[in-house]
């Protein structure tokens, strides 16, 4: 697994950047994971015909409304997928051996696409899939500011706030995080592609 580290860039920069180690992907035949944040941004999914009333940026994800901010990391994922719910479940795992570790009364919701503490999102799951190889992926609020992320309903669901870990009294860095992260990644993508 190729990691890059980029650091806090523009969701428009990010998305460009992601569509050349998409390509790369495509033509090395290896599994690149990129590690970065955004700067104050909502993101639509292609599928979303509401609208909201902050500004938005069109995505080609799938989903509904996402938030990004400084705080949160992000992970995504140009992955050789064979099998899209092979690749989705190896993801599952590395984040639920995380929360396991860190904050267990973290569950996934497949029907809500993420993961929560009862009605608090505090994980985002969004992907697609292009010529073999997975774009986009996941959004970890690590330490947000959660005025911003609660303008909108997450993922515009009923009844769902946002929370991260550090409003779950998990303190840890952007980096620790990321560390953790790849590491059961790392564990979860051990074998054969997927």
């Amino acid at each position: 697994m190729i990691v890059y580290k980029w650091g806090e860039l523009g969701y428009t920069e990010a998305r460009e950047k992601m569509q050349e180690v998409h390509t790369l992907a495509c033509k090395d035949g290896q599994n690149h994971l990129i590690l970065c944040s955004h700067p104050n941004v909502y993101t639509i999914g292609t599928a979303e015909k509401e609208s909201f009333a902050v500004d938005v940026m069109q995505s080609d994800r799938g989903g509904s409304i996402t938030c990004h901010s400084p705080g949160q990391n992000v992970y995504y994922f140009c992955f050789v997928v064979k099998n899209p719910a092979k690749f989705y479940k190896k993801v599952l795992t590395a984040f639920e051996v995380f929360f396991m570790k860190y904050l267990p009364e973290v569950t996934y919701n497949k029907d809500q696409a993420g993961f929560y503490i009862q009605n608090r999102k505090i994980a985002s799951l969004g992907f697609r899939y292009s010529q073999g190889v997975s774009l986009h992926g996941v959004a970890l609020n690590v330490d947000v500011d959660l005025d911003f992320h609660s303008q909108v309903r997450p993922c515009n669901l009923d009844g769902i706030v946002p929370t991260s870990l550090a409003k779950e009294s998990i303190h840890l860095t952007q980096e620790v995080v990321n560390k953790e992260i790849v590491h059961f990644l790392e564990e979860s993508f051990d074998d054969a592609a997927v």
